[in-house]
């Protein structure tokens, strides 16, 4: 009887799951890449800082099954020979595709161009999630954190004008809910003399504020902006060494990150974070083995998208190092907050974006009380208005002459 009443559970089992949508185990539809255009968004959204030579170009790749990828990077010159890769392929090979666009030329992808491979490669990501009506978070593995903490640069929240004591832009930041105060190395005016040794000299006081404006328990950051040599770096880090930075940003010049952040790290007894200028994970690797710094500042797309922030997280779990990328455009951000949902070590995200309207992203994050939310819509989860954006560039035919690749006996991508 026993052994009859277990077979009928197992049978009424597996009818049930028979029953139940299996979406993210579907096959995928059979597609080509038809075309992909890039567009700028409003002038007006991104024109806050014309030095900020960060692409903020939105990337539609368009399929013949009628799905359009949304992505964010990139110039034109540097997206054409990106989609002249993928153009006629399947989608849905989005390791081939990153490898091909990677390797497919004489040089290797420098930080322009592998900023550009990851706008695509979002918008490839962003097609298979919408293929399979499923988030780009569950095709990772599905979250592991309820929710993205988040900090801000300098208090960008409604309420806080650039009259603010920065002691009350610290407290007013924390009472919003976010987890960090973060503000930079006590800049001067622009286009005069930067003083490191001085600024060391008066950056105890500054913190001092900050740290009273977080209070005991709240937590600060403080951005060194890549300004600092290794020695007033030691200095800068020791002298707020009391005062508890949750870590110090870029405390050396992205030059001499390999030399000097391994110097620094034996120095200094403060929580180090680095590389929002840095690329892939082989920029990353040496750093992240060997413990030279806590957090890992890799964004998207600039670390070449999707594909490759998931291998970095892989290295930083390995080694028990948090993650802390920098901020980008508001894509980008969606495509963030569900790549890091899905990594189990320490996530705090920069945005800064509270407050403002995105005119052309009528759906795009879920943000509440200094949080940043996984959705459940399919893909980035994301929308566009497409009347709020300028065309800049459109490609539509496959040019193979432009690369070339070889592969091993085994099949796999090797080197130009």
């Amino acid at each position: 009887m026993l052994r009859r009443q277990f077979l009928q559970s197992v049978a009424a089992a597996a009818a049930a799951a028979a029953v139940r949508p299996r979406l993210a185990f579907a096959a995928l539809p059979k597609m080509k890449i038809t075309r992909v255009r890039a567009y700028e968004p409003p002038k007006s959204f991104f024109s806050a800082s014309p030095i900020f030579n960060q692409s903020n170009v939105v990337v539609t790749v368009e399929t013949d099954a009628g799905i359009t990828g949304i992505g964010e990077g990139g110039s034109k010159d540097l997206l054409a020979p990106c989609a002249s890769r993928v153009i006629g392929r399947d989608p849905q090979h989005i390791e081939h595709l990153w490898q091909d666009m990677n390797r497919g030329f004489f040089y290797p992808a420098g930080r322009e161009r592998t900023d550009a491979i990851g706008a695509v490669d979002l918008a490839l990501w962003d097609i298979k999630g919408k293929a399979l009506n499923a988030p780009v978070h569950e095709l990772l593995g599905g979250t592991v954190r309820n929710y993205c903490e988040c900090y801000n640069t300098a208090g960008i929240i409604p309420g806080v004008t650039p009259d603010t004591p920065l002691k009350e832009r610290a407290r007013l930041t924390l009472a919003a809910g976010y987890r960090l105060f973060r503000f930079d190395a006590l800049s001067v005016p622009v286009n005069t003399t930067y003083d490191t040794r001085e600024r060391v000299t008066s950056m105890h006081d500054v913190c001092a504020q900050v740290r009273e404006g977080v209070g005991k328990d709240g937590n600060w950051v403080i951005d060194f902006h890549q300004r600092f040599d290794l020695s007033d770096a030691i200095r800068g880090c020791n002298a707020i060494e009391d005062l508890a930075p949750f870590f110090v940003e870029d405390p050396v010049r992205t030059e001499a990150f390999q030399q000097d952040l391994p110097i620094l790290r034996q120095k200094v007894n403060v929580p180090l974070a680095a590389g929002e200028e840095w690329g892939n994970r082989w920029d990353f690797n040496a750093l992240i083995e060997n413990h030279s710094i806590d957090f890992v500042r890799a964004t998207l797309p600039n670390v070449g998208g999707i594909t490759e922030m998931a291998k970095i997280a892989a290295l930083c779990e390995t080694h028990f190092i948090g993650m802390v990328p920098h901020f980008t455009g508001p894509i980008a951000t969606a495509a963030l907050v569900n790549t890091l949902s899905t990594f189990s070590g320490p996530v705090v995200m920069e945005y800064n974006f509270q407050g403002r309207e995105i005119p052309h992203l009528p759906v795009c994050l879920d943000f509440k009380e200094g949080k940043l939310y996984p959705n459940e819509r399919p893909g980035l989860g994301v929308e566009l208005d497409m009347k709020q954006l300028t065309q800049i560039a459109e490609f539509t035919e496959p040019d193979f002459q432009k690369g070339q690749i070889y592969y091993r006996p085994d099949g796999s991508i090797t080197n130009w």
